[in-house]
């Protein structure tokens, strides 16, 4: 079942727990060869994949990420698959008909393989808001698997940009080029921004997965300084609970 929800603004807030478990042998390290600059060894790092159904006032629909995918996802040999995302979705009263907009935070497997399941858009009637910059500096299995069958549903957009009134999008780059959050009034949905509580406490600790390391942790910083002055509710893709209140 999914975590509780939460209403915000007007805007319910659904948390999707899509997996829960290790990376796989071909990513783990050791914990403070993870996160550098840690303060302690945590030991094996179990990482909660979680995606986001928010229900506007409107009633419209926006899923943030696609989880992991189905067993033959592009995240397989890392993550632990399948996902369940849409046993989720279904236990929080959606079906995939239902949803309006899917906002893929970035393009990492774990983020985005639950969008396409045998060739054919999950979310069929969604268009699927992807940065440019994401979109420009994907791989090619990702391209392969996600993009290209998306076709018409991919809706590519250009750093911070509204999708409907209240919520926006907003280029947060560094984790990869064109990773972006998602923000209702109140509401920030994190994405890969920060994937363990370290990173929370203390912003300067990095994570070793990150595509430019400068860049994550200046965005890091940022981010997490802007959310805690505005007091928002945090939604996190990777920690044990979800939401987080600054």
């Amino acid at each position: 079942m999914p975590h509780p929800s939460t209403t915000v603004a007007g805007v319910e807030i659904t948390p999707l727990c899509d997996a829960i478990g290790p990376m796989g042998p071909a990513l783990r390290l050791p914990f403070l060869e993870t996160f550098l600059g840690a303060p302690a060894d945590e030991g094996l790092w179990t990482l909660h994949f979680h995606c986001y159904l928010l229900r506007g006032r409107d009633g419209k629909l926006t899923l943030v990420d696609t989880g992991i995918g189905a067993a033959d996802s592009p995240a397989a040999v890392w993550a632990p698959v399948p996902g369940r995302l849409l046993a989720e979705l279904s236990a929080a009263g959606a079906a995939p008909e239902d949803v309006d907009t899917v906002v893929i935070t970035h393009l990492h497997s774990d983020h985005c393989g639950g969008s396409v399941n045998g060739g054919t858009p999950v979310f069929p009637n969604a268009r699927h808001v992807v940065q440019r910059a994401e979109v420009e500096a994907v791989s090619d299995t990702i391209r392969a698997a996600v993009l290209d069958p998306l076709g018409d549903g991919l809706h590519v957009v250009d750093g911070d940009t509204q999708l409907s009134p209240g919520q926006w999008v907003r280029l947060t780059p560094g984790h990869t080029a064109g990773h972006q959050i998602v923000e209702t009034e109140g509401v920030t949905v994190f994405g890969d921004i920060l994937h363990h509580p370290v990173q929370l406490a203390d912003p300067s600790i990095r994570y070793v997965y990150d595509d430019d390391s400068d860049l994550a942790a200046e965005t890091r910083l940022e981010q997490v300084a802007r959310v805690r002055a505005e007091h928002r509710l945090l939604a996190t893709s990777h920690f044990p609970d979800p939401f987080v209140q600054l």
